[in-house]
């Protein structure tokens, strides 16, 4: 064994139907994904205790069996660690909830290759991270944009990555935003199903596309509270899709205040975001909830409006007494 491997035993219960080896595994062995399972079994990793390799991930398990799993030491992420600041809504050793400000990246792209939440992150936990997919780096299964505000999960194992994987999946999960949008909808609530796909006229744009292109998409709105041509708007996501607020809003004719993107820099409130010096779009994460994949606890976490927002609504009001 080399420096830094492990080995873990696990005992594999006959199975009628047999079942496949990588999925035997991840049932004896919650903590690690299947496909991580798969990628070791193929890597030669996984032996029986007579030290028989076993290469296959789809050899079926037909009789109660015991297997040695050399794990190897994860590798580094290849972004460095920084003390940035962080507000935690909730952590524990298989997730933290992330309560993000506006302007902080998720992911180092060309351009900001440093100073993101990534970075952060892997100060925060250091040495917690399981070895996601065999790196240590935090496991994301949503995102939220650059200058969107609020709350974000991150995995620190690999069996609340699968966990909250499958949540997203199946729309279980519960995510509640609060948006300030040009005008006021009418109905005063409702809800928006349209396919969104990259737009055909800017690549770099999402966009409400035809029936047989892009993604499934649902966001239920309602008026919170109506504003001097606007209004404070909560949106429900049954779906995840890139920009979807922002551009479901904007396909029903009350883009985001803000949007740097898909809404209008003239219109009736231009003067007063030029004035607060708001050049975000004014959507925040302000309610997010689950099952805890591990726990099974039931995690609901919330976030006030972030200060720049509070300070748009207030002079959006129409008495202006907040």
């Amino acid at each position: 064994m080399t420096e830094g491997e492990s080995i873990i035993t696990i005992d594999l219960a006959a199975q009628i139907p047999a079942e496949r080896l990588d999925r035997a595994l991840a049932t004896g062995h919650p903590d690690i994904s299947r496909e991580r399972f798969k990628a070791l079994i193929k890597a030669g990793s996984v032996r029986t205790l007579s030290g028989q390799s076993l290469l296959d991930p789809s050899h079926k398990v037909d009789t109660a069996m015991a297997v040695a799993v050399t794990l190897p030491p994860p590798a580094p992420l290849d972004t460095p660690a920084q003390d940035i600041a962080l507000h935690i809504a909730f952590e524990d050793a298989h997730l933290i909830i992330v309560d993000k400000p506006a302007g902080l990246v998720v992911h180092p792209a060309a351009g900001n290759l440093d100073g993101t939440l990534v970075n952060a992150l892997l100060h925060h936990c250091a040495g917690q991270l399981s070895g996601i997919g065999g790196v240590a780096r935090p496991g994301f299964v949503h995102r939220i944009d650059k200058d969107t505000s609020g709350l974000l999960v991150v995995a620190k194992t690999d069996r609340a990555h699968e966990g909250l994987a499958r949540q997203f999946a199946d729309h279980s999960i519960h995510r509640r935003y609060l948006a300030i949008v040009n005008g006021i909808p009418i109905p005063a609530q409702g809800s928006i199903d349209a396919r969104i796909g990259r737009s055909s006229s800017d690549r770099k744009k999402m966009a409400v596309v035809s029936a047989n292109q892009g993604k499934h998409a649902i966001t239920h709105y309602a008026v919170q509270e109506r504003l001097k041509q606007a209004a404070l708007v909560s949106c429900r996501l049954e779906t995840g899709r890139t920009h979807q607020v922002r551009v479901h809003m904007a396909h029903i004719g009350h883009p985001l205040l803000g949007d740097p993107v898909y809404a209008r820099r003239t219109g009736p409130n231009a003067e007063l975001l030029k004035k607060l010096h708001f050049s975000r779009q004014a959507l925040h994460a302000a309610e997010l909830g689950f099952v805890h994949p591990v726990t099974a606890e039931n995690i609901a976490c919330s976030s006030p409006l972030p200060p720049d927002m509070q300070e748009l609504f207030r002079n959006l009001r129409v008495d202006k007494e907040v």
